[in-house]
């Protein structure tokens, strides 16, 4: 499957590149946010064309890896993966996941910044 090649080739520059900026973690959602809505797209038109698709457990992983608000855009943009089971429930399991772990995230400093003031 060249496609899925591709598509973690591209994730694996992204996640390089995004450690040797500045702000990496900002660098990765944005990276990982654009690349997500390509792949919708290019899926969509490959749905269009009778080409190889992109096989939905990679659009979840890239949603899972933190790429679910660019996939969100693209789904809607596109009217591209609104409707289909179980694709739809696995989507949204990510996004819950992901939110779960960003406010772990936030909960976690913010409870060292109260210690480190003590």
């Amino acid at each position: 499957m060249r496609i899925n090649q591709l598509c973690y080739s591209v994730l694996a520059l992204s996640l390089i590149a995004s450690y040797y900026v500045f702000h990496s973690f900002w660098a990765w959602l944005l990276l990982v946010n654009t690349i997500t809505f390509l792949i919708y797209g290019a899926d969509k038109y490959a749905a269009r064309s009778g080409w190889q698709r992109v096989p939905e457990k990679t659009l979840l992983i890239f949603g899972l890896v933190g790429g679910w608000p660019g996939g969100v855009i693209a789904q809607q943009l596109f009217r591209h993966k609104t409707q289909k089971q179980p694709f739809k429930t696995w989507f949204m399991v990510s996004v819950i996941a992901n939110l779960v772990v960003l406010l772990g995230l936030v909960y976690q400093r913010e409870f060292l910044e109260q210690i480190t003031t003590l």
